[in-house]
């Protein structure tokens, strides 16, 4: 794909750079207030929330560790497969850590159920989620984010983390995809 075909592909601005920046500080300071003194462990959902979670590490103050699962519903297209793939599991024992699984989008909600459940049965001190982007519309699995930053309606998004055939990731906002 050239760069013209590439750009085709990106549709209006959903979410600005700036938008989500300005939210990024707003978690990390109630992440800081809430979790100051005890331990913390910031996991990942890979590929599409690795930025998510590094901005979000920029601006936390507090000490924290980090750690990345994978987990897989999509398979190269723009819809979910309905079965969810854990790819990568944590290697460490949670049970003294209080969890923060970071997500760039609840969609249908199926990964993460799964992954909570899964989390949730390791004993963690305490276990919650924050994502970037929530598609309440999409649902069909009874799942809410403890935090989400954004509320979109169902559009198929790119940029900041999120792709389309492991494309546009780059992007430093999300946008529409367009076919």
């Amino acid at each position: 794909m050239n760069s013209k075909e590439f750009k085709d592909h990106i549709g209006r601005v959903i979410v600005s750079e700036e938008e989500i920046k300005t939210k990024i500080k707003e978690l990390a300071k109630s992440i800081d207030a809430e979790y100051d003194g005890k331990p913390l462990l910031l996991v990942s959902i890979l590929k599409g929330a690795f930025v998510f979670l590094a901005d979000l590490l920029k601006e936390i103050s507090i000490p924290c560790e980090i750690d990345f699962m994978s987990a897989k519903s999509y398979f190269e297209s723009t819809e979910s497969s309905g079965n969810v793939q854990i790819e990568m599991d944590l290697k460490k024992d949670i049970s003294d850590y209080n969890v923060i699984i970071v997500e760039d989008i609840v969609d249908t909600g199926r990964t993460l159920a799964e992954i909570v459940a899964l989390l949730k049965a390791r004993n963690p001190k305490s276990l919650k989620v924050v994502t970037l982007l929530d598609k309440p519309e999409r649902r069909v699995v009874e799942f809410n984010a403890d935090v989400s930053l954004f509320t979109i309606p169902d559009y198929f998004v790119i940029g900041y983390g999120l792709d389309f055939g492991e494309l546009y990731r780059n992007l430093p906002y999300i946008a529409e995809f367009n076919r």
